[in-house]
């Protein structure tokens, strides 16, 4: 349910509209048995302004507590504040997200309340500029991987992969976003059927060709930058196609980097005399080809009956979901993977897209999310790019989440007091929680900008949140 307001004031009719609105839901939730804990987890703080014959207004979205699927849009000042409960707090989705934003965003009523709202602008316009910088030095380290493996002729130059579809998620819910996914797959695949019949002049071979067609699965690459709501999305891509009887699997380079990497460090072990990693030698290009014979991808978990990575070379036996807590992220591993990574960019994508071509013959979708420069060369015609149109939102909903997790985690301890009755942290003392470490996280901002000035630029972590340095 949705309710408009104006963006410049409430009108002398608004406690009335207020009132009316209240019950109006509460009849809703008569009707359809709403539990009446709804009713209650939005509350409306009100300023007294002049009345305005201003026309613009703004959208307030209203969703169940346990809803996840918040839609990302752009908040504007006004003179009801949202309030923040602890329940709300604790749900750590997007309705926490936004909702910190909501409120923020309205808080100008007061010179403290000003004070807050600026210092969460400044907080997320710094996360902002950081998540920019991290995709960028990310994509810079990835576009040099896939550069290197072009030179040795791992991967084609000449590339072109299928066109992407770009999605504005701004004011869309990620049961929205994954909605407009799955019916576009379901069009392309519809569409490609039909070409297919089209050009084959046998009708027997297109009814075969077709019944593999529904047998078989197929893959969905997501991309986007950091903050567009990539993870949520998969998650909600795959729930919906789950209930729908189908078989859905996430792939994730990562465990393929660190199984490369457990090699090349086994090799040092073996073959070099002070066992250091020598990355010159353990990642020559006869090693590297060596390595990757090491590695195969099948049904050999749970008596061959289940996928899984296998990892079979230099005296190991193991498989990748039996180790990729222990062995996959010792010291060896996790200090040498920058580097490995770096070397064998182009390795693990054909890898990685032999492993699909498997899964989705099997009849599996394939959920890959990840950067255009590794994910092109995995053949699919479902590509899709999530944007932001309202780049700002990037850095907001960064700094909300940032907020929620460091409140909760200092709420946690009153709430244990209390036997974890949610009823007894008010909202106040969950603003009271927010504003301060709001306050911590802007004065570590500028100590951190002032040791840059002494000593140098460069990219650092907060002790409250999680960058990189």
């Amino acid at each position: 349910m949705q309710e408009i307001f104006p963006s410049n004031g409430l009108p002398r009719t608004a406690p009335i509209t207020i009132i009316i609105t209240i019950t109006m839901l509460a009849l809703r939730r008569r009707r359809q048995q709403l539990p009446f804990s709804f009713l209650h987890q939005y509350h409306w703080k009100t300023t007294v302004q002049s009345s305005t014959s201003s026309t613009s207004t703004r959208t307030l979205s209203i969703s169940s507590p346990s809803s996840s699927s918040s839609p990302i849009h752009h908040p504007s000042s006004a003179s009801i504040i949202m309030t923040i409960s602890y329940s709300t707090l604790k749900e750590q989705n997007a309705t926490t997200s936004n909702a910190i934003i909501e409120h923020y965003a309205a808080a100008t009523a007061t010179a403290t309340a000003a004070a807050s709202n600026s210092s969460f602008q400044r907080l997320a316009k710094y996360e902002g500029d950081m998540t920019v910088a991290r995709d960028d030095e990310d994509g810079h380290k990835l576009e040099k991987g896939i550069r290197f493996a072009q030179q040795k002729g791992v991967l084609d130059p000449k590339h072109v992969p299928e066109p992407y579809t770009s999605i504005d998620v701004l004011g869309q819910t990620p049961d929205q976003v994954a909605q407009t996914i799955l019916e576009t797959v379901e069009q392309t695949t519809t569409a490609n059927a039909a070409n297919a019949t089209t050009a084959s002049a046998n009708a027997n071979a297109n009814a075969n060709a077709n019944a593999n067609a529904t047998k078989e699965g197929s893959v969905i690459v997501l991309c986007g930058l950091s903050g567009t709501g990539k993870g949520t999305t998969v998650t909600k891509l795959r729930e919906t196609m789950e209930r729908n009887g189908q078989k859905v699997v996430t792939w994730s380079n990562g465990n393929i980097f660190r199984s490369v990497t457990l090699l090349a460090a086994t090799w040092c072990e073996r073959n070099l005399d002070k066992q250091e990693f020598d990355a010159d030698k353990a990642l020559s290009k006869a090693n590297l080809q060596d390595y990757m014979t090491m590695l195969s991808f099948g049904k050999f978990a749970n008596h061959g009956t289940v996928f899984d990575t296998r990892i079979r070379g230099l005296g190991l036996e193991l498989l990748v979901s039996e180790v990729q807590t222990t062995d996959l992220k010792s010291p060896k591993v996790s200090k040498n993977i920058p580097t490995v990574a770096e070397f064998t960019q182009g390795e693990v994508v054909l890898f990685a897209a032999q492993a699909m071509e498997l899964l989705t013959k099997d009849g599996w979708v394939v959920l890959l999310e990840g950067r255009e420069q590794t994910v092109n060369y995995v053949p699919t015609p479902h590509r899709f790019t999530l944007v932001l149109s309202d780049d700002t939102l990037i850095g907001k909903r960064r700094a909300a989440q940032r907020l929620m997790g460091a409140a909760v985690k200092e709420l946690s301890s009153t709430e244990n007091d209390n036997d974890n009755d949610n009823d007894t942290i008010t909202d106040s003392q969950v603003e009271i929680v927010l504003d301060d470490l709001l306050t911590k996280m802007n004065d570590e901002i500028d100590e951190e900008q002032e040791k840059q000035k002494n000593a140098g630029s460069g990219v650092f972590c907060f002790k409250w949140g999680s960058g990189k340095k």
